[in-house]
């Protein structure tokens, strides 16, 4: 589960997971990158943002989607969103058992995904590329991003596969988009976005949402209106 919201409003989002028995396993700072026009919809402004994540089960998922909704109104603009991306392995019933203590876990065969409405789009760069990557994405139809800053490590052999040099220190840019918007939005920065940010970009499928009622409430009156 990632929870993304403003850097104030950690401790209402720990206290509310704390409650459901989930201990966050990874606490960052990063920054929203979103511009004027989508800040209604998703929340994430230019201001300091809290991302926190943590390992959790179906069960307790659901139980925490229906707090966020409810005591946290994590559906009103502003507030962040929170969606689950799944683990197709952990190494071992012991870290299993570690990263879901207080949870109920249910045990069931593994399934393949497919389906989803949403997918988690990661853009690995150079440092300082991130507003011509998100002008690409924005131009694609995206809305608004985080950005994680990291050090890149083992990329010696980037120019050799991708052309570029990539320099040590990295941004990570997330953006939850609409699945049928997804393969336009990546081909979009891979295109669009200055080459000297040596992009890379990949997607996850985001099982679940939270925060995203609005986008849902649109795609919904646009399904109506073609019927």
């Amino acid at each position: 589960m990632v929870t993304i919201t403003d850097r104030r409003s950690t401790d209402a989002f720990l206290q509310l997971y704390e409650s459901h028995g989930v201990d966050v396993s990874l606490r960052t700072v990063g920054s929203g990158t979103a511009v004027q026009e989508t800040l209604s919809t998703l929340g994430l402004e230019r201001t300091e943002k809290a991302v926190l994540m943590a390992v959790v089960t179906e069960e307790t998922w659901q139980a925490a989607r229906r707090d966020l909704r409810r005591k946290l109104r994590i559906d009103v603009p502003g507030t962040g969103i929170a969606f689950t991306v799944p683990l197709s392995s952990i190494g071992g019933k012991r870290a299993l058992m570690f990263l879901t203590e207080h949870q109920t876990l249910n045990w069931k065969e593994e399934s393949t995904l497919k389906d989803t409405r949403y997918e988690l789009l990661l853009v690995i760069a150079n440092q300082g590329y991130t507003g011509t990557i998100m002008d690409a994405a924005r131009a694609a139809g995206a809305g608004g991003g985080t950005v994680l800053h990291a050090k890149g490590t083992g990329m010696e052999g980037a120019a050799k596969f991708l052309g570029v040099e990539l320099v040590n220190e990295k941004e990570l840019v997330l953006i939850v988009a609409r699945t049928p918007e997804k393969n336009r939005i990546m081909k979009a920065i891979m295109d669009g976005a200055d080459k000297k940010a040596g992009a890379i970009v990949f997607s996850l499928p985001v099982t679940d949402t939270a925060g995203l009622r609005l986008l849902e409430d649109e795609e919904s009156v646009a399904e109506t209106s073609a019927q």
